[in-house]
């Protein structure tokens, strides 16, 4: 099996997004499928959705998905914000079995980062870099010197106030306390200066849904760090997830022989 053309997909808090992708371009090959996340999010229901978007695409393919999760060797190690049946299980096993193609799962917010590393506007900052994704909560990825530090979960740091990071500044809350975008902002300024306080990194990239909102709150945020947005947008968590999978083919192909 070739790990050239691979199906991502990006399961997220309201969605779960896929699309063929050709991983050693970062191209889509294929227009984005959407489901919706169903609202318990039991694995069964899960992995329901992922055997639907494969036969959406009719894809006989490797597959990598981008879990909203820590995330160690396909096993799920956390449940912020999916339903705690998921702790302690191989999703990668799970989901191959329904679907019967060899599956690569890691942390959704790491896959958008692996994709801007490689394809964005990270790829050619050698020094310390964040990725954060900003929609239901907030994920981060850091990478020092190309490499990625995985399952870094900074989005749930309690910030000097004494909340939780993704409670107060995700774009979840913006929408859930129905705040004007320079109120928010001025809550997610007080995220990102803990972060450059805790990492000095060169580069923060913010992707996510608010990335295209950039121009609406730009005014608010003041950190000495260089801000740029993604540049592959929403599409970053495809990518990443089928990046991944042809990253880790030899231990795939040695799993799911």
């Amino acid at each position: 099996m070739k790990f050239r053309n691979i199906l991502g997909i990006d399961f997220g808090g309201s969605g779960i997004k896929a699309a063929p992708v050709d991983a050693k371009t970062g191209q889509l090959l294929d227009s984005r499928h959407r489901i919706p996340t169903p609202p318990s999010g039991t694995p069964d229901e899960i992995t329901e959705v992922m055997q639907q978007l494969v036969g959406h695409f009719r894809w006989k393919g490797p597959v990598g998905i981008g879990f909203p999760s820590v995330v160690k060797d396909g096993i799920i190690k956390t449940a912020a914000n999916i339903h705690r049946n998921w702790v302690g299980t191989d999703a990668s096993k799970m989901i191959y079995k329904k679907i019967k193609l060899p599956v690569c799962i890691l942390n959704d917010a790491d896959a958008a980062g692996l994709a801007e590393m490689k394809f964005g506007v990270g790829s050619k900052v050698k020094g310390v870099v964040l990725l954060i994704t900003v929609g239901t909560g907030i994920g981060t990825v850091l990478f020092t010197k190309g490499k990625l530090v995985p399952n870094t979960e900074l989005g749930h740091i309690t910030l000097p106030s004494g909340v939780e990071a993704e409670i107060y500044a995700s774009d979840a809350a913006r929408e859930r306390e129905n705040l004007e975008w320079v109120s928010w902002a001025k809550r997610f300024n007080t995220y990102l200066q803990e972060m450059e306080k805790l990492l000095w990194p060169e580069l923060i990239i913010i992707g996510g849904g608010v990335s295209k909102k950039w121009d609406l709150f730009k005014k608010e945020i003041h950190v000495d760090t260089k801000i740029v947005m993604a540049s592959t947008f929403n599409e970053a968590g495809i990518i990443g997830a089928a990046l991944a999978c042809r990253i880790n083919r030899d231990s795939l192909k040695k799993k799911f022989r």
